[in-house]
């Protein structure tokens, strides 16, 4: 079947195939945005907190990945009710939340502008889009085109890394997110292709649990984006694991029942050509210790240029695979049932 057959009743492949636009259109939206906002007018930051949820928390933990070694102050990243002790007037906070009204999400920054933070909002609306609206913060307003919230990464992600670059956090990121487009767009062509590897990724992984190997920074980020795509798109569990701490603990519990694990585990390992010399030495032991307990060992190697591109490659791979599943088994990649029952019962 080609994906035009599959089951799909909120558009989810066409949004998915749409990132290197959307990257492009959030680039453009965020300058805008940036322009007719004085954030250094507020005073000097000494530190930044990102909160957030679902693919919202995934934004924040990307900029503090990628912030790891580039931003001039501390990046923490929040996925709770709870804010930490040294948010306060000296903070930059970034609430994001695709419709404004993540439970977690509006508390953390509550108690934040209570505290004297600037709160930026990332939202379409809601309680966050009120917030901003009556403080006067700087928002940032998702279209209403994007079916659900995880189809909006580019969205969620490029205003944190412009407004970052913008007050000197961060150094500029324009360059690596219009690269990071043309490359998208090319690899999009080959991805939708018949038999492509993303299809053949989720032909190989079948009907076992995806356990999927990143490493810490960049494909650590990509590979927590695969788990959870997989768990709502496909709706199967999904394991995620970091080298090099995977090494030091978890490959030692592939000692014992092998007869078991080889027919329910499938390992995906997330590679890049910007990894550690050491992590990439870690992953051929690992995968040397792993290969004959696991169904499939499956190796994804990252296409761009620099961080931010492996990135979106990753993620974008990803992405596809968790779709290609999900037809494959007849099921429809939008709803999300257990997810809204959840958030029913809590009121």
């Amino acid at each position: 079947m080609t994906h035009q057959q599959y089951l799909d009743t909120l558009g989810m492949w066409d949004a998915t195939l749409g990132l290197p636009e959307q990257i492009t259109s959030a680039v453009a939206a965020s300058e805008d945005v940036l322009h007719n906002v004085n954030l250094t007018g507020r005073g000097t930051f000494d530190s930044v907190a990102l909160f957030g949820m679902g693919t919202s928390g995934l934004a924040a933990d990307l900029a503090v990945a990628f912030g790891a070694g580039r931003a001039s102050v501390p990046l923490w990243a929040g996925k709770s009710y709870d804010v930490p002790a040294f948010v306060g007037p000296r903070t930059l906070v970034f609430a994001i939340s695709a419709s404004g009204d993540t439970e977690e999400t509006v508390t953390a920054a509550t108690v934040a502008q209570e505290r004297g933070a600037t709160v930026v909002v990332i939202s379409r609306g809601g309680a966050l889009a009120g917030m901003a609206a009556a403080s006067e913060f700087p928002q940032f307003t998702l279209p209403t085109s994007v079916p659900v919230a995880r189809t909006a990464l580019g969205f969620l992600v490029v205003p944190v890394l412009a407004t970052l670059a913008r007050i000197g956090v961060l150094p500029d990121v324009g360059p690596s997110l219009a690269a990071a487009a043309v490359t998208l767009g090319r690899r999009r062509d080959v991805f939708s292709a018949p038999h492509s590897e993303p299809a053949e990724v989720a032909r190989l992984v079948g009907r076992t649990l995806p356990l999927i190997y990143g490493s810490t920074g960049i494909s650590g980020i990509a590979a927590r984006r695969w788990k959870t795509q997989v768990n709502e798109n496909a709706k199967i569990p999904a394991f995620v694991s970091e080298q090099p701490e995977l090494s030091h603990n978890e490959v030692a519990g592939w000692g014992q029942h092998g007869d078991v694990t080889r027919q329910v585990f499938s390992l995906v390992t997330l590679r890049h050509t910007g990894e550690h010399s050491q992590v990439a030495r870690r992953f051929d032991l690992v995968v040397a210790a792993t290969d004959e307990v696991m169904a499939n060992v499956i190796p994804v190697w990252a296409d761009g240029d620099d961080d931010l591109g492996r990135f979106f490659d990753l993620a974008l791979f990803g992405d596809l695979v968790s779709l290609h599943m999900a037809g494959r088994e007849g099921i429809d990649p939008g709803p999300v049932p257990a997810a809204a029952d959840v958030r029913a019962g809590l009121g």
